[in-house]
């Protein structure tokens, strides 16, 4: 009886052990360097103090991040972030969290006065996705005029094409990358997604990994060649 306990025991340990490594490697884990030579992280919202230049040093060649959400909420920690990140070595891009429950055009504002336009920064990037607080589902028609009047109005700012970061489920019950011809910035962990209409340009390809220099899991993004 006490040697089946121990052996049991000893099982669970090997199990355990496996897991604490398999949990290791998938939050190392990034797409490989020699295909996806530009490769960086994009932050949410309130990401805290960020070491930037250790994230450089670890592979970090540009960090885009969240500036506003919706009309009326910006982020605290963008100024220096935005300010840091030359510094560092770093692109920088900013994005903003699109809600279906406000006016396009109260938004693109919003972006407009608190992100400065800069020579050296990357293409705006507009995230779209279905979140908690909205549960409003305009008709495909309002979607995509609203949307489209948004990014006319920040490509006026900021003089360069945007970014779409469309999530699957709003991919599926909107088709938006069909419908507004921008570069696509598609979402899915480990596997390269294939559900936009278009190839995506840019792909983040998990939101579970960590890196030294920010704190919790980070999300890490890759540039097509």
């Amino acid at each position: 009886m006490a040697g089946g306990v121990i052996k049991a025991a000893a099982v669970l340990a090997g199990l355990a052990m496996l897991g604490v490594g398999g949990w290791s490697v998938a939050t190392s884990w990034h797409p490989s360097a020699t295909r996806y030579p530009l490769q960086g992280v994009d932050l949410g919202p309130n990401p805290g103090a960020v070491e930037w230049g250790t994230v450089r040093a670890r592979g970090a060649d540009f960090a885009y991040l969240t500036a506003t959400i919706g009309a009326t909420r910006r982020d605290p920690g963008f100024e220096a972030n935005w300010a840091a990140l030359p510094e560092a070595g770093l692109r920088r891009g900013a994005l903003h969290v699109y809600s279906l429950c406000e006016r396009a055009s109260d938004q693109a504002n919003a972006f407009n006065t608190f992100v400065p336009r800069t020579k050296d920064s990357l293409p705006a990037a507009v995230d779209i996705h279905f979140a908690d607080d909205c549960p409003a589902r305009p008709d495909r028609a309002v979607v995509v005029n609203e949307l489209a009047r948004f990014i006319a109005m920040v490509e006026t700012h900021t003089r360069k094409p945007m970014l779409l970061r469309i999530s699957k489920p709003v991919e599926a019950a909107y088709h938006l990358s069909a419908a507004i011809d921008r570069p696509v910035w598609a979402v899915a962990n480990l596997f390269a997604p294939a559900y936009a209409a278009r190839p995506w340009r840019l792909w983040r390809a998990t939101d579970f990994r960590r890196v030294d220099g920010i704190d919790g899991a980070v999300n890490w993004d890759v540039v097509a060649r």
